[in-house]
């Protein structure tokens, strides 16, 4: 007899959001914009001043297995943006498969993109796959920001079990100049512990910024973190500076991020981060 495969009754969230922009006369615009499912997207005002900036948010308020979401973002050449959510993202116990992120961010010649997305906070039991790729073209620039929390320190959150993999991968014309996986499977409180993952803290952050001037950066960086209060240290090689932290809990690290993202990136943080 045919073995039948069990198949869950649970509704399952789906996203998707694809921006195009381009720069006309000088000015950065929106020209493609497609939306469907639980991903939307929105654009307040911008500061005087400041880039073209588009908040993600996830309408069905968190993600859990078997749950997905697609972010496809294209900027033309010489077209400048900054994007981030509106709210930190939810990943909660899983009851069967994973719960699937794809990114996929494409800087034309002379552009500039900050991807500045808030938190993503783990729950016990979740079960994360996110997946990270980015294309930059000539001396494009690029800056990002990633904030891992495993439980709320607040409300006495512990994540015992679970899965994250956190995939990176950053080319330029082609050429792969960064790769970076965060994998922990199984007894996550256990492996958080160990001296060589996160020696007992309970957030990460990793801050990427891709661009000529990345080596001249360092010893600013560098000067701010000697006030934080996480752990941190940066380095910077072939182009790139990347800063790693991490913290008892996620906001001190939420303390500690701004003032980086400002010095690189020349402008304050997004505004909805302070909602």
């Amino acid at each position: 007899m045919p073995v039948l495969q069990a198949r869950s009754w649970l509704p399952r969230t789906e996203g998707s959001a694809r921006l195009e922009f381009i720069c006309r006369d000088g000015r950065t615009q929106l020209d493609v914009l497609h939306q469907s499912g639980a991903a939307r997207v929105r654009f307040p005002n911008p500061a005087e001043g400041g880039s073209l900036e588009g908040v993600l948010l996830n309408t069905a308020g968190g993600l859990t297995g078997g749950d997905r979401m697609d972010v496809d973002v294209r900027l033309g050449p010489g077209a400048e943006a900054m994007l981030t959510t509106a709210a930190a993202e939810k990943i909660y116990r899983a009851r069967d498969g994973k719960t699937a992120i794809t990114i996929e961010l494409g800087l034309g010649v002379g552009s500039n993109l900050a991807w500045l997305p808030q938190a993503t906070i783990l729950f016990d039991g979740a079960r994360l796959d996110r997946r990270t790729e980015v294309e930059l073209a000539g001396q494009a620039r690029f800056l990002a920001v990633e904030m891992l929390i495993f439980g709320r320190q607040a409300m006495g959150e512990e994540v015992q079990h679970g899965f994250c993999r956190d995939a990176w991968r950053i080319c330029r014309d082609g050429v792969l100049v960064f790769a970076d996986t965060f994998r922990l499977s199984g007894g996550i409180a256990a492996a958080l512990a160990r001296p060589a993952t996160l020696s007992g803290a309970r957030a990460a952050a990793m801050i990427i910024y891709v661009a000529a001037d990345a080596a001249s950066r360092l010893d600013l960086v560098r000067s701010l973190l000697a006030g934080a209060g996480s752990i941190a240290g940066a380095s910077a090689w072939n182009g790139l500076l990347v800063v790693r932290a991490i913290a008892r809990e996620g906001r001190t690290l939420q303390n500690d991020i701004p003032p980086l993202l400002r010095a690189l990136g020349g402008r304050p943080v997004p505004r909805v981060w302070h909602c």
